[in-house]
């Protein structure tokens, strides 16, 4: 089983399951403030749970791509929607500020 490590947790999860539905079943969320409510329910429209992830995820999906090539994300920052990743092994998640995430720092 692959394992979630996130804000200093891990989480156990099935292999292919998507990152936000493991989060928001452990009570984490990949938003941030109003984000957790304001959000598209992880169809990939709004962008708000984009996070860093290291580790085996899928290829990023059609819609992700297009939406993390619009402002307030950028194409080349290492952003991906955790509403359209599907978990492959384990991984490590970090959830940047910003209301949808997109603060990367610069000195990554």
């Amino acid at each position: 089983m692959p394992t979630v490590r996130f804000r200093g947790d891990e989480y156990e999860c099935e292999e292919g399951e998507l990152l936000r539905d493991v989060l928001l079943s452990v009570d984490e969320s990949p938003h941030n403030g109003r984000a957790k409510y304001l959000n598209c329910r992880g169809f990939g429209t709004c962008g708000t749970c984009a996070v860093e992830i290291a580790g085996p995820v899928s290829e990023p999906t059609k819609i992700e791509q297009q939406r993390l090539s619009v402002p307030p994300h950028a194409a080349d920052t290492p952003l991906r929607l955790a509403c359209q990743t599907r978990i492959e092994g384990d991984i490590d998640v970090i959830k940047y500020p910003g209301f949808w995430g997109q603060h990367v720092p610069d000195e990554r």
